[in-house]
């Protein structure tokens, strides 16, 4: 059960391998997290992923879990669930795609869509069922600050997470009052400390910011977190600029 500080015993990531969400779950074990699912399709990087928290003192198991697998959600989650109390879910997977070659070859719009919205969908309803169920618990889903206004650039990626962020507030909103909590984290653009290349931008952060935003988040019983809070005002500027301003702008 999580505590008066908001943070959790348990932990169940959906997306095993991201670098948010390992920054998150070594955040979390710092703390007071003790057990820790990680959830993604088998490979070499989940076994490494799951022995990196094993070595912080944490009971780390691996689940295989396939976004895409739609009819094996509800199973998968809930043998989950059935053998643990479940304090956090933390549903991290999605992908980027790639724009320029998405547009040209609908069947990658269509896995990006799938992953990051239909998936996410599928999983969360499971998700917060069970939680519901149990009378407590988090759900903390990774939207993307990209998801408030469409880009040129990558706005297949964009419509993915904008469908997912409305879907989190709408459940959110169907939650309330039953015990289970649910925090969309908005990141802006996410790169690594230790990633090479120009300077980082004002808006940029990275998985350990992430991380600890969420833990913040948490321990506030936000609703919705920016990362970094400053992308918020810019976004709701951007949000209502003319879209032929917008069009010329350098995004």
């Amino acid at each position: 059960m999580k505590d008066a500080s908001g943070l959790p015993q348990s932990l169940l990531v959906l997306g095993g391998t991201s670098e948010i969400a390992l920054a998150t779950a070594r955040r979390m074990i710092a703390r007071r997290t003790r057990t820790v699912r990680l959830a993604g399709r088998p490979s070499p990087g989940l076994e490494r992923a799951a022995e990196e928290l094993r070595a912080l003192g944490a009971d780390v198991r691996t689940v295989t879990f396939d976004a895409l697998d739609h009819e094996s959600h509800e199973t998968v989650l809930g043998k989950v669930f059935a053998e643990d109390d479940i304090d956090m879910v933390l549903l991290a997977f999605g992908i980027l795609g790639d724009q320029a070659y998405d547009e040209r070859e609908p069947a990658g719009a269509v896995r990006v869509a799938q992953t990051n919205y239909t998936g996410a969908v599928s999983a969360g309803l499971v998700a917060a069922r069970a939680l519901q169920t149990q009378g407590h618990g988090s759900l903390v889903v990774l939207s993307a600050a990209a998801g408030e206004r469409a880009r040129r650039s990558d706005f297949i990626y964009g419509s993915s997470k904008a469908g997912l962020d409305t879907f989190t507030q709408g459940l959110g909103d169907a939650l309330y009052g039953t015990g289970a909590h649910v925090m969309v984290v908005r990141p802006g653009s996410v790169r690594a400390r230790t990633a090479a290349g120009p300077a980082r931008s004002p808006l940029s952060t990275t998985p350990e910011e992430v991380a600890t935003a969420i833990e913040l988040g948490l321990r506030r019983g936000s609703e919705a977190v920016w990362v970094p809070a400053s992308l918020r005002p810019v976004t709701t500027v951007l949000r209502h600029l003319p879209r032929a301003v917008f069009r010329r702008l350098p995004l």
